[in-house]
């Protein structure tokens, strides 16, 4: 077998693997997944209770997003990988505290790597002209279209006074609170229709 043939066999048992460990990873209860038919209203019921956990591990974060010129939600990103890995994931901008639009986020990455995840990412708009750059994308990249700043949150659990001054600011949820030292770049994000 040569090398090519064998890196394509690794690579589809790898995918293989992660898509068998996604299925017990989430952030969510099972019948928090919508249906075709309820999306919207489960997707916006999942960034209700996102933002209420963002705002009691981070107090400082209500005042943020109230601020903020528009907030994008993604209640759970799912990721796993054996080798190469992947993540999906759904959410909405809101604006206002209004649903705008529907949105969706993967990345992919390669390298020494194992396991399954499921995170909670915000993208906080600090200012009208991030916003707006990222309502007129066409797709969005983390890092490469915006540079996202990962709060800071001190020991005190107050936000950085330099994070909070920052266009667009990130912040990533697991089970147990915030993820401290977490890259979001990367991340692609597009505008579904549901």
């Amino acid at each position: 077998m040569n090398a090519i043939k064998l890196r394509t066999l690794c690579t589809a048992a790898a995918l293989a693997a992660s898509s068998v460990a996604f299925v017990g990873c989430t952030t969510t209860r099972p019948d928090d997944h919508p249906s075709t038919a309820s999306s919207r209203v489960s997707i916006d019921a999942q960034v209700d209770a996102t933002l209420s956990k963002l705002y009691d591990a981070v107090p400082d974060s209500r005042e943020l997003i109230a601020r903020s010129r528009g907030v994008l939600v993604f209640p759970s990103v799912v990721g796993g990988s054996l080798g190469v890995g992947a993540e999906y994931g759904r959410g909405a901008l809101r604006v206002g505290n209004r649903t705008q639009a529907y949105y969706s986020t993967t990345a992919g990455s390669v390298g020494f790597q194992a396991g399954a995840h499921s995170r909670a990412v915000i993208y906080v708009f600090t200012n009208q002209e991030a916003l707006d750059r990222f309502r007129n994308s066409k797709g969005w990249t983390v890092g490469a279209d915006a540079t996202v700043a990962a709060a800071t949150v001190g020991a005190n659990g107050r936000i950085d006074t330099n994070t909070m001054r920052q266009p667009v600011v990130g912040f990533v949820l697991n089970n147990l609170g915030l993820e401290a030292g977490v890259s979001i770049q990367g991340a692609r994000i597009a505008e579904v229709r549901l």
